[in-house]
């Protein structure tokens, strides 16, 4: 498992991801391989309800492996995102990194009402 040393990448690289949370199972935001030699420098990521009427609760998880196995630590745990509004559980002042064999999940408290955006660099 690498480590990249961010003072002297040899690559960086822009990535985004967006993801429609369309059942309240954890779904997949961001997964680092084990093997891809790279670490991920989380900016932010944006929590929307896009419902007009209801409430819904966001949980972000991270796992230290490429899919939710093992044990789970919250960033944010049923955290209310009220109707028509945006939550931001990252941020780019505190950050994150996601390195090798780990990943992050959201889940929401209700079917399609959130949706989530995340931006981050990769270093290589």
């Amino acid at each position: 498992m690498a480590n990249p040393n961010l003072n002297a990448p040899t690559a960086v690289y822009a990535a985004n991801t967006f993801v429609a949370l369309t059942s309240t199972s954890e779904t997949q935001l961001i997964s680092n391989a084990s093997t891809s030699n790279k670490v991920y420098l989380v900016d932010s990521v944006l929590v929307s309800n896009v419902d007009g009427a209801s409430a819904a609760d966001v949980t972000v998880t991270v796992y230290n492996a490429e899919t939710n196995t093992g044990t789970g630590y919250r960033l944010a745990r049923t955290v209310s995102v009220p109707a028509d509004a945006s939550l931001v559980p990252i941020l780019k002042d505190v950050g994150m990194s996601v390195k090798e064999g780990q990943s992050v999940y959201v889940t929401a408290s209700a079917a399609s009402d959130l949706e989530v955006v995340a931006y981050w660099k990769e270093y290589q």
